[in-house]
């Protein structure tokens, strides 16, 4: 236990570190790149090497990443997956395919972090307000009209045990109404190893994410709102080991 202490604080320490120097770099590559690159690709892949890495350092996970050859670049996706950490978003970096992430707004009041985010044109939510769930969306329209994949933990907040919580219509309001394909990724793991409401690892720990096949419009689309949104958690919810009770 007093060695997952150390490891906890040793990398708390290096990431309020790093942040400030990473965050000019990406401010750099924004400011050079954002005239060519509408999308902000560039600086989105820097933003994954720049959070991935801190996954890389820990000798205490072991990640697992399954199915990431049926990302289709080319493709728009709205993105869906469950939610069991904070972890999770370090570890979806490393799948390295360009989105946009749907994040409450409090993490991008973060220094650093949060003012990154800000560079990357992620999309913020306040949970429980009305008017900004319908200013996410109109975001959420507008990048995908873009190009741009739209990653939504559509369970809302993380999940304590790994069981699947219910799904929010949000994204597959989207879905329906830009007739986009859902891509379902699976994540498994991360609530044993950085729990929620915790910045203490918790050993060495198996963890994984897993991208399934893509959902195509014609999948859902004599669907329901609801029914789609059940039909994506009972997809997710068979690949995601705590929900199964392993």
């Amino acid at each position: 236990m007093i060695f997952n202490r150390i490891m906890s604080w040793a990398l708390i320490g290096y990431m309020a570190v790093t942040c400030m120097i990473f965050y000019f770099v990406a401010l750099v590559i924004w400011l050079v790149t954002r005239p060519f690159d509408r999308r902000l690709k560039a600086l989105h892949l820097f933003t994954c090497f720049w959070g991935y890495m801190y996954v890389w350092l820990v000798p205490l996970w072991h990640v697992a990443k399954i199915g990431r050859q049926k990302i289709d670049p080319k493709t728009t996706y709205v993105v869906v997956s469950n939610h069991q950490s904070q972890l999770d978003i370090l570890v979806a970096f490393g799948l390295f395919f360009h989105y946009k992430w749907v994040s409450k707004i409090e993490i991008f009041k973060l220094p650093f972090i949060g003012w990154n985010m800000i560079l990357n044109d992620y999309i913020k939510l306040v949970r429980g307000d009305k008017d900004s769930v319908r200013q996410m969306l109109d975001h959420c329209r507008r990048s995908l009209g873009q190009g741009n994949s739209v990653w939504i933990f559509p369970e809302g907040s993380r999940s304590k045990d790994g069981n699947l919580r219910d799904f929010k219509p949000g994204a597959f309001i989207l879905a329906k109404e830009l007739n986009l394909p859902i891509l379902p990724i699976a994540v498994s793991g991360t609530c044993h190893a950085l729990p929620k409401k915790s910045m203490v690892m918790r050993g060495h720990r198996d963890i994984t994410i897993e991208v399934l096949d893509e959902i195509p419009p014609s999948a859902f689309a004599e669907l329901s709102v609801e029914q789609t949104a059940a039909m994506v958690r009972r997809v997710i919810g068979e690949h995601v080991r705590e929900h199964n009770g392993e």
